[in-house]
């Protein structure tokens, strides 16, 4: 068989390199917590149950699509994507949550990993923006967005 030809895309390896070391730590962010809001979804409890327990689903969904995204996007770079919970943990920014705390708390805690998730996008817009990697601009736009909106609803449940 012969060799694949070397990615030509117009962006350095190196920064191909840096750029997919960014996104792993955004595809470890958004998978711990895809892990999270379903775990908050199966467990969820109290007056408002129904009521998360549809929220927390449509957004664990809309994450579970979201990993897919960014890993892909890995691989198109040239590089191997992440996949095993150990890779995650050392990556995550988003630390595991012990126990089942009340719904309150569930939503604060999805609260900071939405803005978690948006501050490890953010991170890597330079680097992104110095080698004209418009794909993954586009990409890390669109996840930032989705991540401030899910943000802001999850915190307008806690208002009083």
């Amino acid at each position: 068989m012969a060799k694949a030809p070397d990615i030509n895309n117009g962006i350095s390896k190196k920064d191909r390199e840096k750029i997919a070391e960014g996104l792993s730590v955004l595809l470890a962010d958004t998978y711990t917590l895809y892990l999270q809001t379903h775990n908050f979804h199966w467990n969820v409890t109290g007056p408002m149950f129904q009521t998360l327990h549809l929220m927390f689903e449509t957004q664990y969904n809309e994450l579970a699509l979201a990993v897919d995204l960014v890993a892909e996007r890995i691989r198109a770079l040239g590089f191997p994507a992440p996949g095993t919970y150990a890779e995650f943990s050392k990556l995550s920014s988003i630390s595991e949550v012990v126990g089942k705390p009340p719904a309150d708390e569930m939503i604060r805690i999805l609260v900071e990993g939405q803005e978690a998730v948006v501050r490890t996008a953010r991170k890597i817009f330079p680097l992104v923006d110095k080698a004209s990697d418009e794909p993954t601009a586009d990409l890390l736009t669109q996840r930032m967005q989705i991540h401030e909106k899910t943000a802001w609803m999850l915190r307008s449940l806690l208002e009083k």
